[in-house]
């Protein structure tokens, strides 16, 4: 791997149990692409964070006399044109194909976060059931889709896939024992991905 001269201005403020952060993560390491990583709490809405993203939200990549980049596509696009076109496939088909990917799996993991929100955020009488419910409805349509249209996983890794591994990274980070049962393909996916990018253990969501 040949790696892009490391820019000591350019950082990421990231959360290490944000997928989309570790979507970004795993991109930018698969390119040789080096950026500084800065762990953010959102919570906490640092002048930094806010500044620089106006939503309050991570990822963001801070770059040196340019404006700064979020969300996560937009920074995996940015990757992308960074590295000559090797984060998407170049045909329109194929391209597209790796997009819808990627937009499902972002869409998942926004219903996942939803649920995670809703229970740290209301007591627990006050939870309301019925949109964790319609959540997690999407959530098993998209993993009964993957589990019957998983993407081919070679050698030329893209932006879908490392969306996926964000996905499942997240998953059993915070809904562990809840979503592989009667998936077995999608349940093995990540044992493919692993083969193809050795830094997927070290830098999937964690706590």
């Amino acid at each position: 791997m040949t790696f892009i001269e490391k820019d000591k201005t350019m950082k990421l403020l990231y959360s290490p149990a944000s997928p989309y952060s570790a979507k970004v993560r795993m991109a930018a390491r698969h390119l040789g692409i080096e950026i500084t990583e800065v762990k953010t709490d959102t919570n906490a809405a640092p002048p930094e964070l806010v500044s620089n993203n106006p939503l309050g939200k991570i990822p963001v990549l801070i770059r040196d006399g340019e404006p700064p980049i979020y969300d996560s596509i937009a920074i995996m696009h940015w990757l992308d044109r960074q590295s000559g076109g090797k984060l998407y496939p170049k045909k329109d088909a194929k391209r597209t194909e790796a997009e819808v990917l990627e937009a499902l799996c972002d869409g998942m993991m926004d219903c996942l976060l939803a649920i995670v929100y809703e229970r740290r955020s209301r007591d627990e009488d006050k939870v309301h059931q019925p949109w964790i419910d319609k959540q997690w409805a999407k959530v098993v349509r998209g993993l009964d889709h993957l589990e019957n249209n998983l993407p081919k996983t070679g050698k030329k890794l893209h932006g879908g896939h490392f969306a996926l591994a964000a996905l499942i990274g997240y998953l059993d980070l915070r809904f562990n024992g809840q979503w592989a049962a009667g998936r077995p393909e999608l349940a093995s996916w990540p044992d493919i991905f692993a083969k193809r990018f050795a830094s997927y253990t070290a830098m999937k969501s964690a706590a």
